[in-house]
Order: structure tokens, then C-alpha cells, then sequence
């Protein structure tokens, strides 16, 4: 399982830095208006603006990373481990865009933090050894071989 948790970690990291892109991209953009303007047009705006353009394309490599994940190991262990983005994007947001980090914030990320370690201590079936264990006991595939 450990083998397949700097996967995790990466897609969690990408996905963090793509939330963090967008919201610069946006910024740089200003407040959005759509009057007197092609809603269409403006999408397009948004979309191909270096910083959106850029987030987008990371979350296009985090989502082939976590499809990689998913091709390993459980959903039920994976999917909570992005829960981690939130920390990552809450201390960037803090310490770059200077927004707030309450109490209740601090407390929330500390209970991700810890529901996340949690689900990585019960660990995960990699996709595929259940296979192979069964086929290496099979007396059947031991006559086949």
C-alpha cells in the first residue's frame, strides 16, 4: 500500500495547486461581468487566461494520476486522501492571498489531518494481488502450469 501513496500525495498536491492557479488567474482577472458581453465569449476569456489555462491543465494531470490510483488501490482508501488539498490550499491561501486561518479553520484541518490517518492506517487491497494470490493456491492452476 505504501508504495502507492507518493501517487496519492501528487494527485493531492496537483490538485491543490490547481485550485491555488485558478484563484490567481481569477484575481488577475478581476470581478467577473457578464453585461453587455457574449457569455460565451467571455468563457473563453476566462478559460485560455495563462493562470486558469495553467490550473485547469494541472487538474487534467491530477485527475490521470488519481485515475492511476484508482486503478490500484480501493476508492474508499484514495478518495479521502484529497481531502488533504483543502490543508495544502488553506495554508497557501493564508500565507500568499493573506486569507483568514481562524480557530474553527485550524480545527477543521486538524480533523482532516486526522480522519485522513485514520483511513491510511486501515489500509487497502491493491487491485490485482487477490488474483494472484488465489491463482498461486489454486491446485487446478498448479496443474496448469
Amino acid at each position: 500500500m505504501a508504495k502507492f501513496l507518493p501517487f496519492i500525495l501528487f494527485t493531492v498536491f496537483t490538485n491543490a495547486a490547481a485550485q491555488v492557479m485558478l484563484k490567481y488567474g481569477m484575481i488577475q482577472l478581476g470581478p467577473l461581468s457578464f453585461a453587455g458581453v457574449n457569455p460565451f465569449v467571455k468563457i473563453l476569456q476566462i478559460v485560455f487566461s495563462p493562470w486558469v489555462f495553467l490550473g485547469l491543465l494541472t487538474f487534467v494531470i491530477s485527475m490521470a494520476s488519481h485515475l492511476f490510483v484508482l486503478s490500484k488501490v480501493e476508492l474508499s482508501y484514495a478518495y479521502p486522501f484529497l481531502s488533504l488539498a483543502y490543508v495544502a490550499v488553506a495554508f497557501f491561501a493564508y500565507f500568499v492571498f493573506r486569507e483568514d486561518l481562524n480557530a474553527m479553520r485550524v480545527g477543521g484541518i486538524a480533523l482532516i489531518c486526522l480522519g485522513t490517518v485514520f483511513i491510511a492506517q486501515g489500509g487497502s487491497r491493491i487491485h490485482g494481488e487477490d488474483d494472484i494470490a488465489a491463482l498461486s493456491t489454486d491446485p487446478a492452476h498448479e496443474v496448469s502450469r
